[in-house]
């Protein structure tokens, strides 16, 4: 079986093994401040931008994919680049994008910095966002929804080495993998978008399916370091990943500085 019909074959089985009662009982909930149908194909609108980091993208959207319209988004369709040289094809531009999703979507990245001073862009998330039956992001974007404006007043998390700037935008900083805030939901750094992914297809699609696709994933995490946060690495290893990071912390805390002198 090629990937493709591999791919297609994980679709399938995650919604058959749900009985069809259950999504019926999923989509008969009540989506806050959406206008989507009760049933068919979930709106999912995932922004993507140069220099995203892939796999924030990648691991919710392979989550998501099922019976769910994808719209990976930017200013036009032509080909950009992950900030590791992996190209992308968006299908969607900010002005043909639905107006009504059920899932708006950031992936972070270093790319998100010029993001964060782009007007079109943020003027298109807080569009969208103010309507959207979930607002969400892994890894730093977070930055992006809180310069959009959509992070005030929510409890929210980021990549842990850009957690403490999330006040700046009005949300309150939790040093959880994965936050729900009401139709918030955010997750942590860069890995944390599979955990993120199903707690975003349990809501959406409940909890069974979820867990089913958990398993088609065979998503078993089992680390070979006990070093995924810096409590566990601990200082000398949070130094040096730290120190890997400086120059774009320094671009961030500057842009968000510019940000906030208006």
């Amino acid at each position: 079986m090629d990937r493709r019909n591999f791919s297609r074959a994980l679709a399938f089985a995650t919604f058959a093994a749900v009985p069809a009662a259950s999504l019926k009982n999923t989509f008969s909930q009540e989506r806050p401040r959406s206008k989507a149908p009760e049933a068919g194909a979930l709106q999912v609108g995932m922004l993507l931008y140069p220099e995203l980091t892939l796999i924030d993208l990648i691991g919710p959207q392979t989550v998501l994919a099922a019976r769910s319209d994808i719209h990976l988004i930017w200013k036009t369709k032509d080909l950009i680049y992950s900030d590791r040289g992996i190209g992308i094809k968006p299908n969607a531009t900010l002005d043909d994008c639905p107006r009504d999703l059920d899932v708006l979507f950031v992936p972070g990245g270093p790319g998100m910095v010029p993001v964060m001073r782009d007007k079109p862009v943020l003027d298109f998330l807080a569009d969208r966002g103010q309507r959207a039956r979930y607002v969400t992001s892994v890894c730093t974007g977070a930055l992006v929804l809180g310069a959009a404006g959509l992070l005030k007043g929510y409890r929210a998390t980021t990549h842990w080495a850009a957690r403490d700037v999330l006040p700046v935008f009005g949300a309150e900083p939790v040093k959880q993998r994965v936050v729900v805030d009401r139709n918030r939901i955010t997750g942590g750094g860069v890995t944390a978008g599979l955990d993120f992914g199903y707690v975003l297809l349990a809501a959406l699609r409940g909890e069974k399916a979820a867990k089913v696709m958990q398993l088609l994933m065979e998503y078993d995490p089992q680390p070979p370091f006990n070093a995924g946060s810096p409590e566990n690495a601990g200082p000398e290893i949070t130094a040096l990943a730290l120190n890997t990071l400086a120059p774009l912390q320094k671009e961030t805390r500057a842009t968000i500085a510019s940000i906030m002198k208006g």
